[in-house]
């Protein structure tokens, strides 16, 4: 067992460096890590719902340590952060409540459908000369923030994620967010839907306290190492790193669904 705890620490270490480095919560990470490598190493599967516990948990606080690095290079911009989040919170919370009563086969499915949309969009051609904008430059459609908020947060409350890996796509792609600011906003957004889908998580019974503690542990210390890595990484390098974890992600999801 102290074994399976070792585990959950690098893992954590694992998830909380990329959403640092990538402005994500960390789940579309965490989620394959928890479901897929348990059971090969030799312990015990994991749940589905109690990953969608943890994921919520670790991209909480790995989404909180990240956001103070990037607040201060002036790349989270409040307005947007404050529109988007607050649409997401509430039916965030509903999804992660009504989730309880959902099959895991359907989780699994629904989270098989939000990676397959954010792989498309990561690949689709997009101008890298406004990628190196700061907050303060920056102008979006609000009403279109607002309804993207309110559906996007339900599913990601079902699915036990903060949702900056479908998010971070939505910013560069529909609202046309250059891509340091949509990394450090989509850290900031997903705390409100991650802070409403931790609470229905926890008020359900989804979430494990000490595999929580041991991912925890991990993944706070290597989201600042890796917003710090971020800032020195080229936006292009930065894009196709994101296209390519969430794609890999979306076929081995859809691989075992059929």
């Amino acid at each position: 067992m102290p074994l399976f705890y070792i585990f959950l620490f690098f893992a954590g270490s694992i998830g909380g460096f990329f959403s640092g480095l990538l402005g994500i919560g960390g789940g579309i990470i965490m989620f394959p890590l928890l479901f897929y490598i348990p059971p090969l190493l030799g312990f015990e599967a994991i749940g589905v719902k109690n990953i969608t516990g943890l994921t919520m948990v670790q991209g909480f606080f790995a989404s909180l340590s990240a956001i103070l690095f990037y607040n201060k290079e002036n790349l989270v911009n409040k307005s947007l952060a404050l529109t988007l989040g607050l649409s997401l919170f509430l039916s965030s919370l509903i999804g992660s409540i009504i989730s309880k009563g959902v099959s895991d086969k359907y989780l699994l499915f629904i989270f098989a459908i939000l990676s397959f949309v954010a792989s498309i969009l990561m690949f689709m051609p997009r101008s890298y000369l406004k990628d190196d904008l700061t907050e303060d430059k920056i102008a979006f459609h609000k009403p279109a923030a607002i309804i993207t908020g309110i559906i996007t947060g339900f599913l990601l409350g079902m699915v036990g994620q903060g949702g900056a890996f479908i998010l971070i796509p939505i910013l560069l792609y529909g609202l046309r967010i250059p891509l340091r600011v949509a990394l450090g906003s989509a850290l900031a957004i997903g705390l409100f839907s991650a802070t409403a889908g931790l609470i229905g998580k926890v008020a359900t019974g989804q979430v494990p306290f000490y595999m929580t503690l041991a991912l925890l542990l991990g993944a706070m210390p290597s989201a600042r190492l890796g917003s710090m890595v971020s800032r020195k990484t080229k936006s292009q390098s930065l894009r196709w790193i994101l296209a390519f974890v969430v794609s890999a992600t979306a076929i081995k999801v859809w691989y075992d669904i059929f």
